[in-house]
């Protein structure tokens, strides 16, 4: 395949190469916040308030469930006093057992490794919240448990927010971080904003999505956050360029980065052979900067970025906007997404197909 990125600008060429719509469901992030806060609330994940705050709160989920569990741990930040763990495989920790809460996450309600955890839970007594597919063994699971249970559209391969509201809302209801109604409409109202700037129909010249996604075709790409949040940001960036363009990427956050990542700016990826004859991918740096950052780490970020370019190393940075915790990571989130489909496209894949996931998955259920 080869990057082509004027494709990106011919809107019929968007609309065939995209068949299942991931543009579209990106688009509809804001209605799918919105769609979602208003499911939390029918089910009710504020009686978890009920029986006060848990010891400790387990979200169990893989793929872009496990992404919402980082969004949950990250938004809450390091001031909580309720610790939040993500399990991405079939194994409850030995400590969790009844004082604490087990959020089991599934956009289809039948993922083997949630499931497996979260009837560990109901072994143990846990409390717990369960989102996943409406009809699935998830939420049959749940209503054995008289636990409250969100349903998602299990059609959004991709979609985030969906699965990430319940869980804020919930951590709301527990006192542990604000999320009223206004937070949410103003999430929404900002991913609105990204998706005007981010819309097929504007050229690439002034369209952030596509530039990102220019940024990246034909690098290696090393995507760093300067905070947790922004960490949670370059993860899910880099999750979709594997899952939705098949294209490799590295993420990490500063300044754990700086201790090894940073390393391979001296490395032979990290040369450009001028006088190549076709192209050659070599690393590219590319920064996601909270608008609240530690000094120290934001003293790392600066020099890092020095240290590349005095290497020759290109570097991209995305500023996130200031506000709450859930707003300024949306706004980056929101950007990521779009260039992930965009890369896609513009190398001329279908971004919808997983091939090889849904061959290991089949072969693992044989």
């Amino acid at each position: 395949m080869n990057w082509e990125p004027e494709q990106l600008d011919d809107q019929a060429y968007l609309a065939a190469g995209d068949p299942s719509g991931l543009l579209v469901s990106v688009a509809s992030s804001a209605a799918q916040i919105r769609t979602a806060h208003r499911a939390a609330a029918e089910a009710a994940v504020d009686a978890i308030a009920s029986e006060g705050r848990p010891r400790a709160i387990v979200v169990a989920g893989t793929g872009v469930a496990g992404v919402a569990g980082d969004v949950l741990d990250a938004v809450c930040g390091h001031g909580s006093s309720v610790p939040v763990s993500i399990v991405r495989g079939y194994r409850l920790p030995g400590w969790v057992g009844a004082a604490d809460l087990v959020m089991a996450v599934s956009g289809t309600g039948d993922t083997e490794e949630t499931l497996t955890v979260a009837a560990e839970a109901a072994r143990r007594g846990c409390r717990l919240l369960a989102v996943g597919g409406k009809g699935s063994p998830l939420q049959a699971l749940a209503t054995q448990r008289s636990a409250p249970f969100v349903p998602v559209d299990p059609a959004a391969r991709t979609a985030l927010w969906p699965l990430v509201v319940p869980l804020i809302a919930a951590a709301g209801s527990l006192g542990l971080v604000e999320a009223g109604v206004d937070l949410f409409e103003s999430v929404a109202k900002r991913l609105e904003d990204v998706a005007h700037r981010c819309r097929p129909s504007s050229e690439s010249f002034i369209n952030p999505g596509k530039t990102l996604a220019d940024e990246i075709a034909e690098t290696i790409p090393v995507i760093w956050g300067s905070s947790r949040l922004m960490a949670v940001a370059a993860a899910r960036l880099a999750g979709q360029l594997n899952e939705n363009a098949r294209y490799p990427a590295i993420w990490g956050e500063l300044p754990e980065a700086g201790h090894n990542q940073l390393a391979a700016l001296d490395g032979p990826l990290a040369q450009r052979d001028i006088f190549a004859d076709g192209p050659t991918r070599s690393l590219r740096l590319f920064i996601f900067r909270d608008a609240e950052e530690h000094p120290q780490v934001a003293k790392a970020r600066q020099l890092s970025v020095r240290l590349a370019q005095d290497r020759g190393v290109p570097v991209s940075e995305i500023a996130a906007e200031a506000g709450h915790p859930l707003e300024r990571l949306a706004t980056v989130i929101g950007l990521g997404d779009y260039a992930g489909v965009y890369l896609s496209l513009g190398y001329g894949g279908d971004p919808a197909p997983v091939s090889a996931v849904a061959e290991l998955r089949a072969r693992i259920g044989q």
